[in-house]
């Protein structure tokens, strides 16, 4: 009867385990998004497909979450886009990286990757060539999840065969640049970056074009379920989805007005390292630095700089200010040996001699004690 008890408690505990963490991860993902929109009673007797318009909106990221709030689960969705059809453009930058058309892809996943130089500020310039002149006054620069924005940018047109400044160089606050309204057909973009920059997708708005891209989000819905769509979060954030049906090309599809879009009182801005500080203006993402310590002022935080060049960063490094690449360490006391002043000390290198004199004093107490009691016997 025991062992039933046992085997039962178990099994009651292991289940809340399961259900806690579902609803952890449930959490990470609402909270990544910052807008949704709810679909409620909705006029179907069977399961319908439901088409939810995204027409009126500004997406930076395609991403949506679909939540079925009747059960608390995720249901998976189909995205219809119709994209205008725009004027093709080329994509170069200075340095080089080989990765530079992945900006251009229409694809969240990939990434340019623009590696930080050592101990200096990074620099890239990206050059946009478009067959025909575009006019826009929007720059949107999608970056890969925990990654801190560039620390400004200056935006550049060739006009009337003039290099015109657009944008003066000015801090980045966040991924989508405003500009008065310009027509070129070169671009030049440079941004300042104090923390490796991974740039998912880099759009100019291309405002001549009658019309714009639209949106619509298709998912399989219950009757007498109720819905929360999630949209334009601020990293990946993937939910977890049962089996899709034939969502593309159905018929019979239950097509919503357009609806408000309210924001996310759930979105906490991404801080991978729960510092406290937002990773798109940290000048250290994956280390704690609550304090943004910047002795040297160069954007990047003290606690993942390398002031001695030797390639450990000083949150690592066992002596920050003299290089040490192998971080030698004899007497295993968190000092690396080049500048620990304890080194030539017997005891910093034979930890166990202090022990032997505290053994050898306590004999000598405990003698004196006992030939004081028997002197006063």
């Amino acid at each position: 009867m025991k062992l039933k008890i046992l085997f039962l408690s178990f099994i009651i505990f292991s289940a809340t385990l399961t259900v806690n963490a579902q609803e952890i991860d449930q959490n990470l993902i609402i909270s990544a998004y910052r807008y949704y929109k709810d679909i409620e009673n909705i006029s179907i007797n069977v399961p319908t497909v439901v088409e939810v318009p995204f027409a009126n909106e500004f997406i930076e990221r395609s991403e949506f979450a679909v939540l079925d709030k009747t059960t608390n689960s995720f249901e998976p969705y189909f995205l219809k886009q119709e994209l205008i059809s725009k004027t093709p453009v080329s994509i170069s930058s200075n340095p080089n990286t080989d990765t530079v058309d992945q900006m251009n892809d229409n694809n969240i996943q990939t990434y340019a990757d623009f590696p930080l130089p050592n101990n200096i500020q990074g620099q890239t310039q990206i050059t946009l060539s478009y067959m025909s002149p575009i006019t826009s006054s929007i720059l949107t620069a999608l970056l890969d999840s925990n990654v801190a924005l560039p620390s400004s940018v200056e935006i550049r047109a060739f006009v009337n065969g003039q290099n015109r400044i657009v944008v003066a160089n000015q801090r980045m606050d966040q991924q989508t640049v405003r500009f008065p309204q310009t027509t070129s057909n070169k671009w030049i973009i440079t941004f300042i970056f104090s923390q490796p920059l991974r740039i998912s997708e880099l759009r100019l708005n291309q405002e001549q074009i009658a019309g714009f891209n639209t949106y619509d989000v298709r998912f399989l819905a219950q009757p007498a379920h109720s819905y929360r769509v999630y949209f334009n979060p601020d990293r990946t954030a993937i939910a977890p989805v049962g089996e899709i049906g034939n969502l593309a090309f159905t018929k019979d599809i239950f097509i919503m007005p357009v609806i408000l879009s309210q924001n996310n009182s759930n979105y906490i801005i991404a801080d991978v390292d729960s510092d406290g500080v937002a990773d798109i203006r940290d000048n250290c993402v994956f280390v704690s630095n609550s304090d943004q310590q910047d002795v040297n002022n160069n954007n990047r935080g003290d606690v993942c700089d390398d002031f001695d060049q030797d390639g450990i960063i000083n949150s690592k490094d066992n002596c920050p200010n003299n290089p040490n690449q192998y971080q030698e360490d004899i007497d295993s006391d968190g000092i690396g040996d080049v500048c620990d002043k304890e080194e030539s000390r017997i005891t910093e290198r034979h930890a166990w001699i202090p022990w032997v004199g505290v053994g050898f004093a306590s004999i000598v107490l405990i003698t004196l004690f006992v030939l004081t009691a028997r002197s006063k016997k």
